[in-house]
C-alpha cells in the first residue's frame, strides 16, 4: 500500500500537538484541509486512526505507527527549513578563503577561530596563494574570499576589493641585533649581514628588489630563502639575518617573538591588503565572515598605526 507523505505528515502533526486546529496551525493549513487529509487517510487504512471520544486526540495502535513514520518526514522538513534559514542568514554553510602566506598566518587565521566561537556551524576551509592564484581561484567559484595585496591598479570588472590595511614593510631582525645597538645606522649597513630571500611569487620579493635599488646595493647574501612565516621568525631568532616583512605582521608577534624592526626608512609598495570577492557572489557565511574581519581590522587598525609612528625611522 502505498501513501502520500503528506498524509502522513498530517497525521503526524495531530498527534504531536493534539488536536487538528493546533496541527493545522504549525503547519500552516486550514483546519478543514487537515481534516480532509486524515478523513482521505483513514478511509485507505480501512481502520480509525484515533480513539473515539478522547480530547486531546489519542491515536490508536495503527495511528501511532503511521504518525511516527510521518514524524520522521515531519522532523526532515523542519531541519531543511532550518538549513535553508542558517544559510540564508549566514549561520551556516561553508566558506572557502585563502591568502597571501604571512598575513593569512599573522591575523586572518586567528579571526576565522574568533568567528567560529560566534557561528560554530560554518566550515571555514583555508589555503594559500599569491594574487594571481588568488584571482584564479574566485573567478573559477573554487574561493569564496582571498585575502591579498592590491596596487594602484584597480581589480577587475567581475571582482570587489575591500582594503583592510595600506602595505607597509620594514626591515626585521632578532632582538639584540648588532645593527640595533648601534647610535648612528647607515643605509648601506645592512649589506653586511645576511638576508632571508621572501617566498616565490611573493610581492616582498619584488620590494625587497626595490629596496636594494634605493640603497644602492647590487645584491646581498642570501642565506636562506622558501620559509612559512613560523620558520622565517625561527631563523631570525637564532642568526643576524636580515628580512623584509610587513609591518603588520611584526606588529602581530611583537609580544611573543623576539623579533625587532630595525627603523631604517625604506621604500614603500604602492598597494593596500583587502578583501578580494567575486563582484556578484553574495554567499551569506562568506558575507558574515567578510564583515567579521573587517571589523576586527577597524579596531586593530589604530593601534597598528600607533606602533608605526613610535619608530624614530633612520636615513
Amino acid at each position: 500500500m502505498k501513501f502520500e507523505e503528506k498524509h502522513l505528515v498530517h497525521l503526524a502533526a495531530v498527534v504531536e500537538y493534539g488536536g487538528v486546529s493546533a496541527a493545522a496551525e504549525q503547519l500552516g493549513l486550514s483546519q478543514p484541509a487537515v481534516s480532509r487529509t486524515l478523513s482521505a487517510l483513514e478511509k485507505r487504512v480501512g481502520e480509525p486512526l484515533f480513539q473515539p471520544g478522547r480530547r486531546p486526540l489519542r491515536p490508536t495502535s495503527i495511528g501511532a505507527e503511521l504518525a511516527r513514520h510521518g514524524l520522521v518526514i515531519l522532523n526532515a522538513s523542519r531541519e531543511a527549513a532550518e538549513t535553508i534559514t542558517s544559510f540564508r542568514t549566514g549561520s551556516a554553510g561553508t566558506v572557502r578563503i585563502a591568502g597571501v602566506p604571512f598575513f593569512m598566518d599573522a591575523f586572518i587565521s586567528g579571526m576565522i577561530g574568533g568567528f567560529q566561537r560566534l557561528a560554530p556551524d560554518i566550515l571555514v576551509e583555508q589555503s594559500y596563494g599569491n594574487l594571481q592564484d588568488l584571482e584564479n581561484g574566485i573567478a573559477a567559484k573554487r574561493l569564496d574570499l582571498a585575502i591579498c595585496p592590491l596596487g594602484s591598479i584597480k581589480s577587475k570588472p567581475e571582482f570587489r576589493f575591500t582594503p583592510i590595511i595600506k602595505a607597509r614593510n620594514v626591515v626585521a631582525c632578532r632582538v639584540g641585533h648588532p645593527l640595533t645597538r648601534r647610535k648612528t645606522l647607515s643605509r648601506t649597513d645592512v649589506a653586511d649581514f645576511p638576508w632571508i630571500a621572501p617566498l616565490p611569487g611573493s610581492p616582498l620579493l619584488a620590494d625587497l628588489h626595490t629596496i636594494l635599488l634605493n640603497l644602492g646595493l647590487p645584491e646581498v647574501c642570501i642565506r636562506y630563502s622558501g620559509g612559512s612565516l613560523l620558520s622565517v621568525l625561527n631563523y631570525l631568532e637564532e642568526t643576524d639575518a636580515l628580512a623584509i616583512l610587513p609591518h603588520s605582521v611584526t606588529f602581530a608577534h611583537r609580544k611573543d617573538r623576539k623579533v625587532t624592526v630595525l627603523p631604517l626608512d625604506i621604500p614603500q609598495p604602492p598597494r593596500s591588503l583587502g578583501i578580494l570577492r567575486a563582484r556578484e557572489a553574495r554567499l551569506p557565511a562568506a558575507e558574515q565572515l567578510a564583515s567579521h574581519i573587517l571589523k576586527r581590522f577597524d579596531a586593530l587598525r589604530a593601534a597598528i598605526e600607533r606602533h608605526q609612528t613610535s619608530i624614530v625611522w633612520g636615513p
